[in-house]
């Protein structure tokens, strides 16, 4: 049987420092632009869990000689597993019955997800955790814990084999350290600058070593061998780093984005090491800081943190997708706070809590006495409601389809693939070579040549018609630039459109840049980005930088009704064409607001109504100059 464990001490303050690690990474998706670097507490979980297993294996170690790998397994089962499953279920149930588009891959995110794989299952179906349009799903923060689960499985065995083999717990931490250095090294060598970072984000291999480096910390750095009575030259020293590393982490927090290169090339790893200090610090009983972060708050945040956490994505996803939470940000961010803690306490008190404690040899007489309880009873009103709503998630799962589209999207995808196409085909004639063409159609076009067609189908003059033959554009955006080019090349025989699915503006300053070198920006510029993500008034500057003031530049806004930052986007939009005098707001979302008829089902693509007057608009605000 071995010996018995001693009890170990209980460090309060780690609460805190999961309440803060959580708090960022909820704040990061209800508030991107005011908590950019949010998403940073999840090395900071890492930190504190690879901390926490490593020095139990170590004090189990030390006390017994062995480690009960057995135990240590149903352990982490237990904490872990009953709420991962309430979450999968009761979400695939909601899918199932209210939300049915969500239903494509439910099966795969489901399977994955139980066993601990949905990191890599995310990664070889291209899922990106930086998509905030087209790709959130409410499964899409499993990858962490999966992360987190397959160190749990792997990593005791491999501290046993340490242990034999090395013995030496200085030489162990120095290869904890290198193991750890390689897993960083190996992020920035597979990050691609200008591509979606998600291999790297998602990957075991690219992510472990916060998690080493928590576990490393617990060899030079045992909490049952740290000393409460200590100089108190030592504790202000303590203290003060504790406060460095509390303020740089929260600094990184508010600005650290995450489509910054540095973040992947050295930068997470550097967050990392202020969340070792700041675990090493509170971990020490004869520092403050562990004192200073336990209060009623943060304990009851910290031991939700991992539930929070959990249903924090399906509590937002569902929420957002009947929700129009661009009008009254603040007020659904408040909303979604408060559902996400209300169904996180639920889940504590019935799921979480109960089962962390129950006898699991017992699993068929308990479900035998819900059975058979009285008809009107707690137990039996559960039971019957439980398996309902596993029957309905059941269903779903069997019932989903596997990269499947219905025909809404499936006529967006086609029209913006094949205007993509003739945007290509726009592209490889440089802005400069259609000038002999363009003096000839000036000189000999007129009024009585314009097809009437045309101008009737945009409601456009036929005098405006004429002048749209002869102006030159370069049009650059993203996917609502491309569902609507079509039209707009018509209009615009002589537009270049530079468009790709998904771009954001902060990415798009190297890419302007580009088509700048090979002269094919033309002296009128269509913008057309916001769509996909918030961005600041330094992002759009970057824009000014490249493209100057010799170009009349006209910039189209959002209409993105079920993302947050519609309203930012178009806020700072507004801006620039105060700010910049040759910069000219096109108001796409006022003109089309009140009509969801000109939209597909996202609400963002103008469908082919939509499309003729999302060109008609744009055409009328080109030409006013002219």
């Amino acid at each position: 049987m071995g010996k018995r464990l001693k009890h170990s001490r209980y460090i309060t303050g780690f609460d805190g420092i999961r309440s803060l690690a959580v708090i960022g990474v909820i704040l990061y998706h209800l508030m991107p632009t005011q908590m950019r670097g949010g998403y940073l507490g999840v090395p900071v979980f890492f930190v504190v869990s690879g901390y926490l297993i490593t020095d139990l294996l170590l004090q189990e170690w030390k006390q017994t000689g062995r480690i009960d790998i057995k135990q240590f397994y149903y352990r982490r089962m237990k904490r872990l597993y009953p709420a991962l499953v309430t979450m999968l279920v009761g979400a695939s149930a909601y899918i199932t019955l209210f939300q049915r588009n969500l239903l494509n891959n439910l099966r795969g995110n489901v399977i994955s997800s139980l066993f601990y794989v949905n990191n890599w299952w995310q990664i070889n179906h291209g899922m990106s955790y930086f998509d905030r349009f087209s790709g959130e799903s409410p499964f899409t923060h499993i990858w962490s814990l999966a992360v987190e689960t397959q160190n749990y499985i792997l990593w005791p065995v491999v501290f046993v084999l340490l242990m034999k083999l090395v013995k030496n717990k200085g030489k162990v931490f120095l290869g904890i350290l290198g193991a750890a250095l390689f897993s960083a090294i190996l992020m920035a060598v597979l990050f691609k600058p200008g591509q979606d970072p998600t291999r790297v984000y998602y990957g075991t291999d690219t992510r472990l070593f916060s998690i080493l480096l928590g576990g490393a910390l617990a060899f030079i750095w045992p909490s049952t061998r740290l000393k409460a009575q200590i100089p108190k030259q030592a504790k202000r020293i303590l203290n003060g780093i504790g406060l460095g590393s509390l303020l740089l982490l929260i600094v990184a927090f508010l600005f650290l984005r995450d489509d910054l290169s540095f973040v992947y090339y050295g930068g997470m790893f550097l967050v990392t090491l202020l969340s070792v200090l700041l675990v090493a610090i509170t971990a020490h009983p004869g520092a403050s800081w562990n004192k200073w972060l336990t209060n009623p708050v943060f304990t009851w945040i910290g031991k939700r943190s991992y539930g929070i956490y959990l249903y924090q994505f399906p509590v937002m996803i569902f929420y957002e997708a009947k929700v129009n939470v661009a009008n009254h940000t603040f007020l659904h961010t408040i909303m979604e706070v408060i559902l996400i803690l209300f169904v996180t306490e639920l889940s504590y008190r019935y799921v979480e809590k109960p089962l962390r404690s129950f006898n699991y040899r017992k699993t068929f007489a308990s479900l035998k006495k819900s059975f058979w309880a009285p008809i009107k009873s707690r137990r039996k009103i559960g039971f019957i409601l439980s398996s309902v709503i596993t029957l309905v998630a059941v269903v779903g799962v069997i019932i989903a389809p596997t990269n499947k589209v219905d025909a809404n999207q499936q006529a967006l995808q086609k029209q913006i693939e094949q205007n993509k196409q003739a945007a290509n085909k726009t592209e490889e004639t440089p802005a400069s070579s259609a000038s002999n063409d363009s003096a000839q159609s000036e000189g000999s076009t007129s009024s009585s040549e314009v097809p009437t067609s045309l101008a009737d189908k945009y409601d456009l003059s036929r005098r405006e018609v004429t002048k749209a033959k002869n102006l030159k554009v370069t049009a650059f955006g993203d996917s609502v630039l491309l569902a609507g080019s079509k039209g707009l090349t018509e209009i615009f025989p002589k537009m270049v459109v530079d468009g790709e699915v998904g771009r954001q503006l902060k990415d798009s300053p190297p890419l302007l840049q580009a088509l700048k070198d090979k002269g094919e920006l033309n002296d009128t510029i269509l913008l057309s980005l916001g769509t996909n993500g918030a961005f600041n008034k330094d992002d759009f500057a970057q824009i000014m930088n490249v493209l100057g003031d010799k170009h009349q530049i006209f910039i189209i806004n959002t209409h993105v009704p079920t993302r947050r930052w519609q309203n930012d986007v178009n806020a700072t939009l507004e801006a620039a064409s105060k700010e910049y005098k040759n910069v000219h707001l096109i108001d796409w979302y006022n003109f089309s607001k009140d009509h969801t008829d000109w939209f597909y089902d996202d609400q963002v693509h103008p469908n082919d109504v939509g499309s003729i007057h999302y060109c008609h608009l744009i055409a009328k605000e080109l030409l006013k100059g002219e």
